[in-house]
């Protein structure tokens, strides 16, 4: 089971199906991922959603889940608090929902939790964490302790960083004017909340951006736009998400006994 369903969930997601680890995605009834069409929870708004020829499907029950698994796709459920999916018992529970503070489930055990990025220490909230900045420690699994702290400044793409990333500038609702993968250039306005314009920075292509309506708060990440000019990649699962992804797979991988049952051979 894969808690959080944006773009580094859908990495690991992603790398387990290709090995033959059925998955179970449980999101928010409104998703927040931006990077909607590499994001497997997108199937939560739009019923379904293909990923590099890997397809996710929205359910809302329990019996549909197996249907859904038993084809070879990923169910994607709303629910957030495992309400519904708490009694599936799971091999494995991936937290991908990126707090990046300290959280501890008392309704989980540790060792049937992998987690992702800050906020995880092993051996005392879960099983292993795996690090989520980039740098030669990308993707790795760590048994003890925890990563290494959130910068809280976005990743930088050729010359820029903060101006990257789309800020909600006031609280209201979306009313965007361009759609992922569009090329836009410095001082087009991409979106309007509540009468304030939030501008391009610089040319690029949008790369992520919540979906036209949501209701968002001032400050809030809404999207963000990568300068290399490339629609495509919009498209792709990043690197970052699929080294993220190995991390979890050999963290899910190393005990023998869950190897075997998530393989059927040692």
């Amino acid at each position: 089971m894969i808690r959080g369903g944006g773009d580094l969930a859908s990495g690991a997601a992603y790398r387990l199906m290709r090995c033959g680890i059925a998955c179970l995605i449980t999101e928010l009834p409104e998703p927040l991922s931006v990077r909607r069409l590499v994001s497997f929870s997108t199937a939560i708004q739009t019923g379904s959603i293909q990923v590099e020829r890997m397809t996710a499907t929205r359910v809302k029950a329990i019996d549909e889940i197996h249907r859904v698994m038993d084809r070879g796709d990923i169910p994607v459920i709303a629910d957030p608090a495992l309400e519904i999916t708490g009694s599936l018992r799971p091999a494995v529970v991936i937290d991908a929902r990126l707090r990046k503070r300290y959280i501890h489930e008392a309704t989980l055990s540790t060792q049937d939790i992998i987690g992702l990025g800050p906020g995880f220490i092993a051996g005392v909230n879960c099983l292993a964490v795996i690090e989520t900045n980039r740098g030669p420690n990308l993707g790795r699994v760590i048994w003890h302790g925890s990563t290494e702290p959130d910068t809280g400044r976005p990743e930088q793409v050729q010359e820029h960083s903060e101006t990257r990333v789309l800020r909600a500038p006031a609280e209201g609702h979306l009313q965007n004017r361009f759609a992922i993968q569009d090329l836009v250039r410095a001082g087009d306005i991409i979106t309007t909340i509540d009468g304030y314009n939030l501008c391009a920075a610089f040319d690029g292509v949008i790369r992520g951006l919540l979906v036209d309506g949501t209701q968002v708060k001032t400050g809030m990440k809404i999207g963000d736009i990568d300068p290399r000019g490339k629609p495509e990649l919009a498209i792709r699962i990043s690197d970052k998400a699929l080294a993220v992804g190995g991390g979890v797979l050999e963290a899910v991988l190393t005990d023998i006994e869950r190897r075997k049952l998530l393989l059927g051979k040692p």
